[in-house]
């Protein structure tokens, strides 16, 4: 790696932040991990936080191993998406920044929509409802009347609030600002008639930054660029696809399932299915669906304090398709005894509940693969177009199981890979931004070039239709 290009990717995702460094050599990267760290929330009297400074710790730790090693061109950051920090006016932290899982968002979908509709909010931001989402976090401030607000002078989501530790200059980068249901998609702006009837400050927004933009110099030295700051934009990048009618999984604590899109897709149809809107790059859009994804394996194995290749293994040889739930339950939402709330969501829906640690988990991915079919369905319909093939992307790539059985829920081939495609595409981004790669084609090309992906065929089973069904009378029908 001493004679090509050195780009450092630090990824930040819900579970854990990586500082990856990548040469890209003519056609092909090769990564190099220099660090890996736990991101875990804290507990306070207020509520669930992210422990930012922690992170920060780690963050320099990981550039300082880096450089050391090798000698960096630029560096980039990506994190999750939603979740902000508010600066005063000498740009100093106010407040520890909030989890997406606290408590405090509750009912305030509902509240929100005693102001303004649920179809006008989607209108002018073409986001789906969640409460964790940024409107619904700082609308639960307003409501509270919290002092914040009122000193305040910058809002900078998680990735905007390292960018400026690292360069100095305070931005809203494009891909992460579309996540908050704050930014217009038609405006390329923010949203501030809906802020404004939601008594947030406006003033607080600073213009937003593009992918792909040099932000400044960490310790005047390592260039900075904003790649695709919210980490599936940056994911997404990283697909080998060559096919343009393809879907993509970013498979994690979360699952965002979508397709490519030259337009935001703002119509009734969209709204009904409670589908996204999210910013890209080079002029896409990722019309897509936030599922819970791998949240609740996560959740029960801190339940458990097991291994994953465990969890994996016990679930393969457990019975199948037991029982069906919504993956994406509210129950399912927050910490806390996840194989009980699995258990009585079954219960519940007058299901058998499983009983083992393997059955557990068996419903759970079952109840995935079944929610990527769901979605897919929904997709095709908004699209017009047959999706023939799925790209699974990030670290859910290894969970094999997950893998086969979404080809066999689905019925299309399934293509597995590269694992680190968050730090993959924020790499592939820095090289685009310094002209060392001329196009998003180009980049997936090296993608290609670099990584073997893993494929997994699907393998009839008339259980699923069965399966599917129940699923479906679950949900309720809410597609097209």
């Amino acid at each position: 790696m001493e004679s090509a290009a050195h780009h450092l990717a630090l990824d930040l995702g819900a579970e854990s932040g990586r500082a990856i460094v990548g040469a890209l050599d003519n056609d092909r990267l090769v990564l190099d991990e220099m660090h890996r760290f736990p991101n875990v929330p804290v507990r306070l009297r207020d509520g669930l936080h992210w422990d930012v400074l922690r992170l920060w710790d780690d963050i320099q730790i990981g550039i300082a191993a880096s450089n050391k090693k090798y000698p960096l061109k630029s560096l980039g950051l990506d994190t999750w998406g939603v979740d902000f920090a508010l600066l005063d006016k000498d740009n100093s932290l106010l407040g520890n920044p909030f989890h997406y899982r606290d408590k405090r968002t509750d009912g305030m979908m509902k509240n929100a929509f005693q102001r303004i509709s649920r179809e006008q909010i989607f209108a002018r931001t073409g986001i789906q409802f969640m409460q964790i989402n940024t409107l619904y976090q700082l609308f639960a401030m307003a409501l509270q009347n919290s002092s914040l607000l009122d000193v305040a002078k910058s809002f900078v989501t998680i990735p905007d609030l390292f960018n400026y530790w690292l360069s100095g200059s305070i931005t809203n980068e494009f891909t992460n600002a579309t996540t908050t249901q704050c930014f217009n998609p038609l405006t390329r702006d923010w949203e501030k008639s809906v802020l404004e009837t939601l008594d947030i400050p406006t003033h607080l927004f600073h213009p937003v930054t593009e992918p792909g933009t040099l932000i400044g110099k960490y310790q005047n030295s390592i260039p900075v660029i904003a790649p695709a700051c919210q980490d599936t934009g940056s994911a997404v990048v990283a697909v080998p696809a060559v096919e343009k009618d393809f879907a993509w999984i970013s498979s994690g604590t979360w699952s965002i399932m979508g397709v490519e899109a030259d337009a935001p897709c703002l119509d009734e149809r969209a709204l009904a299915c409670n589908f996204t809107n999210e910013g890209g790059v080079n002029g896409t859009w990722r019309l897509s669906k936030n599922i819970m994804g791998l949240w609740i394996v996560q959740e029960c194995r801190r339940e458990w304090n097991i291994s994953y290749d465990e969890i994996t293994s016990l679930a393969t040889e457990a019975r199948p398709f037991i029982a069906v739930i919504d993956i994406d339950d509210p129950s399912f939402l927050h910490s806390g005894d996840m194989p009980e709330k699995i258990r009585a969501y079954c219960e519940r829906t007058n299901q058998s509940a499983p009983q083992t640690r393997g059955e557990i988990i068996r419903v759970a991915l079952e109840s995935l693969a079944l929610k990527y079919c769901f979605v897919l369905e929904s997709l095709e319909t908004l699209t017009g177009r047959h999706l023939s093939l799925i790209h699974i992307i990030g670290g859910g790539t290894k969970n094999k199981l997950l893998n086969q059985i979404t080809a066999d829920c689905v019925r299309r081939t399934v293509i597995a890979g590269p694992v680190e495609a968050t730090a993959t595409g924020n790499i592939l981004m820095q090289a685009i931004a310094l002209k060392e790669l001329s196009s998003l084609n180009e980049a997936r090309a090296v993608v290609r070039h670099s990584f073997a992906p893993e494929i997994y065929e699907p393998r009839h089973d008339d259980h699923w239709d069965a399966a599917y069904e129940k699923l479906k009378i679950l949900l309720g029908e809410e597609q097209p």
